[in-house]
C-alpha cells in the first residue's frame, strides 16, 4: 500500500455523517451550557469558568467534526491541518482573557471576598503605575 493509497482511504458515508452529528452535537451542547452558565451564576470567578471551560471544548469538538466531515484520511489531515492554528488560539487566548476579566473584577470589589478560599491578590489591589 502506497502513501497515496493510504492518504485515500474514506469513511463510509453514513459512519462519517454519524460521527459529525456526534460532534457538532455535544459542541453545541457545550457551548449552550457555557451560554447557560454565563447567565446562571451570579459572581465573576463562576462565570468565567462557565465561560471558558466547556466553550472551548465545544469549539474543539466542532472543529474536529469539520476534519471527520472531509471522509479520507487526506482529506481529515488537512482539515486538521485548518483548524488546529483555531484551537490553539482559543486555547492561549480563553485562560488569558478569564484571567484579565477575573483580576480587573477583583480589583473593582465585584468578587465576593467571603467565598475565596485562597486570596493571593490580598496585597495588591491596586492597579500598578504602567498598567493604565
Amino acid at each position: 500500500m502506497t502513501m497515496t493509497s493510504f492518504l485515500e482511504i474514506a469513511l463510509p458515508q453514513p459512519i462519517a455523517d454519524a460521527i459529525v452529528l456526534v460532534l457538532v452535537l455535544i459542541g453545541a451542547i457545550l457551548c449552550l451550557s457555557a451560554a447557560v452558565g454565563l447567565l446562571h451564576f451570579r459572581d465573576v470567578p463562576s462565570r468565567l469558568h462557565a465561560a471558558t471551560k466547556p466553550q472551548v471544548l465545544g469549539l474543539v469538538l466542532i472543529c474536529l467534526a469539520i476534519a471527520v466531515a472531509q471522509r479520507t484520511i487526506g482529506g481529515m489531515l488537512l482539515g486538521l491541518l485548518i483548524v488546529i492554528p483555531v484551537i490553539l488560539l482559543q486555547f492561549a487566548t480563553a485562560p488569558l482573557s478569564a484571567h484579565m476579566v477575573g483580576r480587573q473584577a477583583y480589583r473593582n470589589g465585584t468578587v465576593d471576598h467571603q467565598g475565596l478560599i485562597v486570596d493571593e491578590y490580598a496585597d495588591s489591589k491596586t492597579t500598578p503605575p504602567a498598567a493604565g
